[in-house]
């Protein structure tokens, strides 16, 4: 009997010897997969709050200065100078508000 439990522990250490080695790796490579996925996750957060700034002002300051400037190069050369004028008032009003009102 004793010959049989020495062959059944020795089949176990070996299955364990073969098994421990795998499950390491194919720990490693869950945990490199969960990093990458919280990585893209946070560039699509990035992306997302980058699309959100833009269509909370930014754009509409830039559609706004583009309606301005399309308008300047249709009108007549008499405003221009006046429209530029209006143009830096307007930058200038702009830079001295705070970035909390923004």
């Amino acid at each position: 009997m004793d010959g049989d439990l020495a062959l059944i522990f020795g089949f176990i250490l070996a299955v364990i010897m073969l098994v421990l080695p795998f499950a390491y790796i194919v720990n490693q490579r869950v945990q490199a997969h969960e990093e990458r996925k919280l990585e893209l996750e946070a560039r699509a957060e990035e992306a997302k709050a980058e699309q959100l700034r833009f269509a909370n002002g930014d754009y509409r300051k830039m559609e706004e200065r583009v309606r301005v400037l399309e308008r300047i190069a249709t009108e007549g050369n008499h405003a221009l100078a006046t429209q530029i004028e209006e143009l830096r008032a307007l930058d200038a009003a702009e830079s001295r508000r705070p970035e909390a009102a923004r």
